[in-house]
């Protein structure tokens, strides 16, 4: 007799977080604003140097639209939507300090 599949169902709403903050950057961006405040375009361009001015626009653009980012007279910073992701993204450091090792990091 073959084993009955699941009624496993991916939540909505865990998908659409997962697409938020999966998205390549956005978790960088969003735990530099978490560690350092506010910041100027400028300053977020240096504090992640791999990303390209283009797509750290872009993704400035999309974490605004999804209420975590704000832009509040040339500077950008979290709403409380994304100072909530605090916690998470402290759980997120751990687990990778506990299980990424330095190789993979290249």
């Amino acid at each position: 007799m073959l084993k009955a599949e699941t009624d496993y169902a991916l939540c909505p709403k865990f998908e659409k977080a997962f697409s938020i903050l999966g998205k390549k950057w956005n978790g960088l961006i969003i735990d530099v604003l978490l560690e350092d405040g506010k910041q100027r375009f400028v300053d977020l361009a240096n504090k992640i140097p791999q990303v390209s001015d283009r797509v750290l626009v872009e993704r400035l653009k999309e974490l605004e639209r999804e209420d975590i980012v704000c832009k509040e007279s040339n500077l950008y910073c979290l709403t409380p939507r994304g100072v909530a992701l605090e916690n998470s993204m402290m759980s997120v450091k751990r687990w990778a300090e506990n299980w990424v090792s330095e190789s993979e990091c290249s």
